[in-house]
């Protein structure tokens, strides 16, 4: 939709340039840039504040997203300045620090978000608007390689802050560094931070001080910092060693250093720790604790309780509840896109067998010398995690220890971008179980194959050569086993196993189709707003959602629907382009369609934005301003070249008629040609079809045709001009209001006074739903016939293995296509189930947002089992499960946890908890459920009341 701009002239005092002008001319270097974009190159944070105002000015209707999708350019119709905006404004990005005390130079804040804080600029691009705008700071930052393959290229916008510790000395200092640069250069400017000449640089040398322990000498020179595994926020160590005890030191760094030798044999050189018992954070010896992945005699074992002090000092005073006690209420703060990790925590430590074991002392099984574990230090930080979650209090915790060491021993996982929430799980449990092995020692024994043999011996057999290798905790709560059945196509060879699992990962049934509501508003008058949720193709275009409206509303052939986006109680977009992707539409968009006549002769889209006073306390007196509320509306108003004050007046009454009360209606004595209007306000159109267009009347007059019509009260509209200034239309109902021969729509504000809004009815401005709401699924979800059953028998069913998962047969000596089958054997006190929601391909990820209902209770899977001389129910309920809401690659996680001493369910949303109904628990969001086995003793009779699956999930019904 196309508006009146004022060109203007660029700040540099070039050449003028139209909005229209500017909006090509970055475009044009955008493209540029992109096709050129390689590693090194330098990107540009600028607010997201200023970036939206110039998106604005230049009424954006395009899109262009750079190669790592961060630099876009909306179509935006959004109620605001035209105005050109003033020069570039990064104040809100930083923190408000004296430049010449900080060695670290500008430091933005540490959370951050892409797209809702900052957008990123190519170099080239941030230099065009700075010629026209000025302003500042500037905040560069470069391409680095990403990935496994190193191939992927990421802007490091968060390069690594490291404190760097000086000794003898004390010194400390702040540094930014990428992860990129090498170990080289962090000597060098550690060097020039701590003003150490060059003899003093040669006896210099560098630690990974992780939680204050020397755990590696940082000699190799050209290693990069992120091969070394170094973590955001951690401690270096540099200990410049004096001529007696550093000869052998001088020796080697000054080769190092002035050779551009690269050691890589760290054990060629081995520096003794210090003798003089340098005192850290803590009151810690240097000399003290084992280096990370070192073997060690039990004697030799890191010292509890100075790890427990550390650990106390990274969380604060660690209080520990005694049983039963109530507790387990406590949030966990976001550090930036953790709530992945902060969903996944809670629903562990609210597993009940995990509370009561962590609460206890379970420090004499961690397993020290496991070279699979992490030395216990997961196990540890996880440990004093869950006893700060469950001691008394409310107040949230920062899991920032937490983080650390999960970024140390998990680098995936590292950095502030989202992550999923399951594989987080999953490094968890078999994390922990490593850590908490209490088998010292491992014996191996190879499985035989079952060659015949009984299923029930075979299975023992693998579960004992199992649990003789694996003994913690998590397999006690957590290890379950299966069946797997392999064949041969060709020799009809059967190749029995019997394998542990840790959770099962159920497939979804895809689904093609998108379920959309749209707040509706007639322009005529004729009937009250109404919310339509209609069926759409998930990769359809807007013009099969605008069909599909049209069908729902049952639109005649004189209407059509005008579509668009509304955000902030603006206009955000008119989706006007058929071919519009109905993947750009988040589910917590808001949409409106407008059901407006079709008409031939010159009209234009009369744009109504609803505002009311806001009361503000100031220091002195009461001020009062002007916000905006409600979702706006539009209409069409004809025109001859000439629309008058009245003319507005009359589309703005008829557009809000139907939301008029009924007192008012009353009071306003309007006789029979108005009945229409009150049979659309009971939500029924007058068989007639005559509708009132001036509802509200101080007297009743006769026009030149004897009908009788009604004198309009005037409403407090306002006409914004294109230069902003605003005309009261609440003034002389024959004043022309002059147009642009370009204009096609007309914005006018209406003011509702505290006497307006009794009259009207704006609860239906007030709550226009969401695209796609996740919540308590309706009456008609819950008969859908997918069940959590549906998804376990997709498991558990024969298929044949696919070509790049070819099985070795045994007797054909060749790698077949075998026929693959899965059975349940064994089921363990809680049972972890993964839907797997997000799918990959080469080229696109999706999310399926199935609804899967699962029962809460009586979950039972007797039947399921193959084990037949198991005798036991295996029956279970729901106590927790993880949510993700939202598209791949972002959204938001939550959970959903069933205190059991108050057998109440409460959402755990980061640092919010509120209780929840348990109807409430179910949604299309589900994504990991936790169940716990049901303690019975009743054996299954021979008549075998359990049926199958589907027969007992009563609570499908």
């Amino acid at each position: 939709m196309t508006e009146v701009r004022v060109a203007c002239n660029s700040s540099s005092g070039g050449a003028q340039l139209t909005p229209e002008e500017e909006r090509v001319l970055i475009r044009d270097i955008a493209i540029t840039s992109e096709s050129k974009s390689k590693e090194g190159d330098s990107f540009y944070l600028i607010t997201q504040r200023w970036w939206q105002h110039w998106i604005d000015y230049v009424n954006q209707d395009q899109t262009y997203v750079t190669n790592d999708g961060s630099f876009m350019l909306e179509n935006c119709d959004t109620v605001s300045s035209s105005k050109r905006p003033a020069s570039i404004d990064n104040s809100d990005l930083i923190y408000d620090v004296n430049l010449e005390e900080s060695n670290a130079g500008i430091e933005i804040h540490d959370t951050l978000l892409e797209g809702r804080d900052y957008v990123l600029l190519p170099q080239e691009v941030w230099n065009q608007f700075y010629s026209w705008y000025g302003g500042g700071p500037a905040l560069a930052r470069k391409v680095i390689s990403s990935g496994l393959s190193q191939t992927e290229f990421a802007v490091e916008v968060y390069p690594l802050h490291l404190q760097l510790l000086v000794m003898p000395k004390g010194d400390r200092c702040a540094m930014r560094i990428s992860k990129k640069e090498t170990i080289g250069e962090l000597h060098k400017r550690a060097c020039e931070f701590f003003d150490l000449n060059l003899e003093q640089a040669r006896l210099v040398c560098i630690w990974d001080y992780y939680g204050h322990h020397k755990h590696a000498l940082m000699n190799d020179m050209d290693k990069t910092l992120d091969d070394a595994n170094l973590q955001m926020d951690q401690d270096i160590l540099v200990e410049v060693h004096n001529n007696a005890n550093g000869t052998a030191l001088s020796r080697f760094i000054r080769s190092a250093l002035e050779n551009g030798s690269t050691v890589k044999d760290t054990s060629s050189f081995h520096l003794e720790p210090s003798k003089s018992s340098l005192l850290i954070a803590g009151g810690l010896s240097a000399s003290k604790g084992a280096s990370r992945g070192c073997s060690a005699e039990p004697s030799q074992s890191p010292n509890l309780t100075s790890q427990g002090r550390e650990l106390d000092n990274a969380y604060g005073t660690s209080t520990v509840t005694t049983r039963g006690s109530s507790g387990g209420l406590i949030g966990l703060q976001n550090l930036g896109n953790t709530c992945f990790m902060n969903s996944a925590i809670q629903c562990l430590v609210h597993t009940a067998e995990f509370a009561e074991y962590f609460r206890e002392d379970y420090r004499q099984e961690i397993n020290w010398q496991n070279p699979l574990g992490m030395v216990g230090e997961l196990a540890l930080t996880f440990g004093e995690l869950l006893r700060r979650l469950w001691a008394p209090g409310r107040t949230a915790i920062a899991p920032r220890q937490f983080k650390m060491k999960l970024a140390r021993f998990a680098p995936q996982f590292s950095g502030y971008n989202q992550h999923d929430s399951q594989e987080l799980l999953a490094f968890l449990l078999d994390g922990l179980h490593e850590d908490l092995n209490r088998v010292k020692h491992n014996p191996y024994k190879k499985s035989k194959d079952a060659d015949g043999r009984p299923d029930e011996e075979v299975a023992d057999e693998y579960w004992a050569n199992h649990i003789a290798r694996n003994d913690s905790i998590i397999v006690d709560v957590c290890q379950g086993q299966y069946k797997s059945t392999l064949v041969c196509p060709e020799c009809n060879k059967i190749s029995v196993t019997f394998d542990p699992f840790m959770y099962l990962s159920l497939p979804l049934q895809s689904t093609t189709t998108r379920s959309m509501t749209v707040m509706v508003f007639t322009c005529d008058g004729s009937a009250l707003p109404f919310a339509c949720t209609v069926t759409v193709p998930k990769q359809g275009r807007c013009r099969d959602l605008i069909n599909a409206l049209s069908c729902a509303c049952s639109l005649k052939n004189r209407d059509e629907l005008k579509l668009a986006e509304v955000r902030n109680h603006l206009f955000e977009r008119f989706l006007e382009d058929p071919l519009i992707s109905l993947s750009t539409i988040k589910d917590d968009d808001h949409l409106v369609a407008y059901k407006i006549a079709k008409s031939l002769k010159k009209t234009l889209l009369l744009r109504l934005i609803h505002r009311c006073q806001e009361q503000e306390t100031g220091d002195t007196k009461a001020a009062k301003k002007l916000k905006t509320f409600g979702t706006p509306l539009v209409s069409l108003i004809s025109h001859d070249g000439v629309i008058t004050t009245g003319d507005i007046q009359k589309v703005a009454h008829t557009v809000l008629s139907p939301l008029l009360r009924s007192e008012s209606l009353r009071q306003a004595d309007i006789a029979e040609p108005c009945s229409s209007l009150a049979a659309s306000n009971t939500g029924h159109n007058s068989s007639s079809g005559e509708v009132c267009t001036s509802p509200v009347s101080d007297s009743m007059n006769k026009d030149s045709s004897g009908s009788r019509a009604v004198t309009l009260l005037k409403l407090p509209l306002q006409l914004v001009e294109e230069s902003n200034a605003c005309i009261d239309l609440s003034v002389g109902e024959d004043k022309a209001i002059k147009l642009s021969s370009t204009s096609t729509s007309i914005l006018v504000y209406v003011d509702w006074s505290q006497e307006l809004l009794e009259k009207y009815n704006i609860h239906y401005l007030e709550n226009s739903p969401e695209v796609f709401k996740y919540g308590p699924v309706n009456k008609k979800a819950r008969t859908e016939p997918l069940s959590l059953y549906t998804c376990l028998e997709g498991f558990l069913r024969e298929e044949p293995l696919v070509p790049e998962d070819m099985w070795y047969c045994p007797k054909c000596k060749e790698r077949r296509q075998a026929s693959k089958k899965l059975d349940l054997w064994r089921l363990p006190e809680v049972l972890v189930i993964h839907l797997k929601r997000f799918s990959y391909s080469r080229s696109m990820k999706h999310k399926l947002e199935t609804f899967v209902n699962f029962p809460i209770r009586d979950f039972e899977l007797t039947n399921y089992i193959a084990n037949k001389n198991n005798t036991q129910r295996q029956l279970y309920e729901l106590y927790a499960l993880t949510n993700h809401y939202g598209g791949m690659g972002s959204g938001h996680y939550t959970a959903h946890i069933k205190l059991l001493d108050e057998n109440r369910w409460y959402n755990f949303d980061d640092t919010h908890i509120s209780p929840i109904n348990e109807e409430d628990v179910k949604s299309a969001a589900a994504y990991v459920l936790f169940y716990r086995r049901v303690k019975t003793g009743d054996a299954i009779s021979n008549g075998g009341n359990s049926g199958t699956g589907h027969n007992n999930g009563s609570s499908l019904k």
